[in-house]
């Protein structure tokens, strides 16, 4: 059993995929070709938003976009813990100071009533996490953006593809962030990553941050970083474009029926809370891609080991909340999210992509609700 299954997802697309490699392997434009146009052009179309600028990875989009709004040493972001490192990585590398607010415990996205207390008179922007596929509370966190004159930066790098109120991913704030990294909902065979914004002044600044801060040829009227997206990996994302909506409406089809079967043996949403297992919350509102299937257990690294001897393949994200990771434990920020601190010690990703089959979510339910009660009574 696979986590995740490319080979499938390639034996669908093999042909179309190979003839465009090849069509840029002829004219030879390997860097900033044509695809990279048509495919910003196509992402724009599908987010819903007037620019989409392609970029080397979802990291380099956090960084660009950051830099574009001229966020630098001694400003504040407020983010959420509960993430992979990048989100905040990048803040603290342009010298600024990640200030990471705790997570609403049924969504584990960041909580938007506790993003006031945390502003100070550096903060310069709020990004929040679209988590595990589904989009955060995008209208609350920017009705307080809005009372503070502050931008939101999305990192929609689970996300892409989701919708949140009938709008897509990425195009719910000043600049939204992805990645096409080879997991993701959308994804590359190599890194790869995009910003986008209805905001012209920023897109300009983005395509010139992404290629050395150039608005022309050897003419650099800023500093900038070389994020360019490859165009083989351009190529490559238009052919799964061409699937992509109807792998969207899989994953949530099969997100759910996850929780279907393992409500049905026992589990509870995360919405009721509990004691067994959790599974995910997706609100009303939203349309999740599930980037990745997460339910909360009790015992996890033992239930972890009793799914291995059972021949299913698991991922924790995210073991450890960024403030307490050694590079931003800081003593004011140390133990300040209980809610990240206690999802993390529980969280457990089975294998989740579009080309599931019902035996095998059947397989891996049974398996984990039988690892669950085995844990249980061996305690």
């Amino acid at each position: 059993m696979q986590f995740i299954d490319l080979k499938t997802q390639y034996a669908r697309i093999e042909k179309d995929v190979k003839d465009r490699i090849d069509a840029v392997l002829n004219h030879g434009q390997f860097v900033m070709g044509p695809e990279v146009q048509e495919l910003e052009e196509r992402l724009a179309e599908f987010v819903g938003v007037e620019h989409c600028v392609s970029l080397s990875s979802g990291t380099d989009a956090l960084l660009v976009a950051m830099m574009a709004l001229e966020i630098g040493r001694g400003d504040e972001v407020i983010t959420t813990p509960f993430t992979f490192i990048a989100t905040g990585e990048m803040i603290a590398l342009l010298g600024a100071r990640p200030v990471f607010v705790d997570i609403d415990p049924v969504t584990y996205t960041i909580d938007p009533e506790r993003l006031e207390g945390a502003m100070t008179g550096r903060t310069r922007a709020i990004m929040p996490v679209s988590l595990y596929g589904q989009c955060a509370n995008m209208d609350a966190i920017a009705e307080v953006a809005r009372r503070h004159n502050l931008p939101v930066i999305e990192d929609g790098a689970q996300s892409f593809g989701a919708l949140y109120k009938g709008r897509r991913s990425c195009g719910l704030s000043a600049i939204g962030c992805t990645s096409f990294f080879p997991a993701k909902p959308l994804g590359a065979y190599g890194d790869g990553g995009a910003c986008f914004t209805d905001d012209e002044g920023l897109a300009k600044a983005m395509r010139e941050i992404r290629n050395h801060g150039q608005d022309r040829r050897y003419h650099h009227p800023r500093l900038g970083i070389n994020g360019r997206l490859d165009t083989l990996q351009a190529a490559i994302l238009m052919s799964k474009m061409d699937i992509f909506p109807d792998e969207v409406e899989a994953r949530s089809r099969l997100g759910a029926r996850y929780s279907e079967l393992l409500q049905e043996r026992g589990a509870v949403s995360s919405e009721e809370g509990g004691s067994g297992v959790l599974t995910p919350f997706v609100h009303p509102d939203n349309l999740s891609v599930y980037a990745q299937y997460t339910v909360q257990v009790p015992n996890r690294d033992a239930v972890v080991k009793q799914l291995q001897e059972s021949g299913i393949p698991t991922a924790v994200h995210y073991p450890v909340p960024l403030n307490d990771q050694p590079v931003f434990h800081v003593a004011t920020q140390a133990g300040s999210t209980p809610v990240s601190a206690k999802v993390a010690e529980q969280v457990l990703s089975l294998p989740m992509h579009p080309y599931l089959t019902e035996e095998t979510q059947v397989q891996v339910a049974d398996a984990l609700m039988q690892a669950v009660e085995a844990v249980s009574e061996a305690d």
